[in-house]
């Protein structure tokens, strides 16, 4: 009986129960068929964000389509770096890739598109400083201003030191500049030492 009732549900309103938005493996325990899942998506009632993920066709379009598709693809890990950077507008570097971070243990995440650069990261430094965002109904787990600022002075050789030097004067402009949340960072990232006499030439 209750397989009876999941065939007539319609695939449509299976998705509005969800947020609009499935997996494919979601989906197939919800009572859609993959014959039915490629259907809805030919006749463009439905469109496939990245593989395996489908949503509604009449949801608006997705702000932030990269940073979307990688962290439903990629839960656990947390956009970093110039990503992390540019989402909080601390650069006007233009992110040609998706920065993301795992925990050192985790196996490394590939995706075709959007390309992604990802990095591990030690357990403590992997927990510390992330803030969950949503966009466009999503979850996405990013790093804080403070800590990414952090990240990218550990980074700062592959990074390239003008980028690190602009996203400082940035945050400083803020009125929410916070000195001592920086150092706390940059003390379990372990650069404490290096990074503190720039923080103090900003002030």
């Amino acid at each position: 009986m209750k397989a009876i009732c999941l065939d007539m549900k319609s695939p449509l309103e299976i998705f509005h129960q969800h947020g609009g938005q499935l997996r494919m493996s979601e989906a197939l325990a919800a009572g859609i068929s993959r014959y039915m899942l490629y259907s809805l998506r030919d006749k463009g009632l439905i469109e496939q964000v990245s593989r395996g993920i489908y949503r509604l066709a009449e949801l608006p379009p997705i702000g932030n389509p990269d940073l979307v598709t990688v962290a439903l693809r990629f839960p656990n890990a947390a956009v970093c770096l110039t990503s992390a950077l540019a989402y909080h507008g601390l650069t006007t570097q233009i992110p040609h890739e998706v920065s993301v971070a795992v925990s050192r243990n985790s196996r490394l995440p590939s995706l075709d598109f959007p390309p992604i650069r990802a990095h591990k990261f030690a357990e403590t430094a992997f927990n510390a400083g992330v803030e969950e965002h949503q966009i466009d109904g999503v979850p996405v787990r990013i790093y804080s201003p403070e800590k990414t600022l952090a990240d990218c002075f550990k980074f700062r050789n592959k990074l390239g030191m003008d980028v690190v030097l602009e996203a400082l004067k940035l945050y400083r402009s803020r009125k929410t500049f916070n000195f001592d949340a920086v150092l706390k960072y940059a003390r379990i990232c372990r650069v404490e030492k290096a990074m503190k006499p720039y923080l103090e030439a900003i002030l």
